[in-house]
């Protein structure tokens, strides 16, 4: 039962990362598009944003071994 709802969780992180970096590098694109002299600061933002969105699924990979675990 621990394994279902670790793979549940999995899949919920790694779709909600997905989700999450399209939403941040479309609006990124966008801003570059809208102000190209503002590209350096957008994509260093953009990484940042990224990083965040990302430690999500990392978060919910650790969890899901502590359920598999327990």
């Amino acid at each position: 039962m621990g394994a279902i709802a670790a793979g549940i969780a999995m899949f919920g992180a790694a779709v909600g990362g997905g989700i999450g970096d399209a939403i941040v590098i479309s609006k990124m694109l966008e801003g570059m598009a809208r102000q190209p002299e503002l590209s350096g600061q957008l994509r260093s933002n953009m990484f940042i944003g990224v990083g965040l969105v990302e430690a999500m699924p990392i978060i919910a990979f650790v969890v899901a071994l502590l359920v598999m675990n327990k």
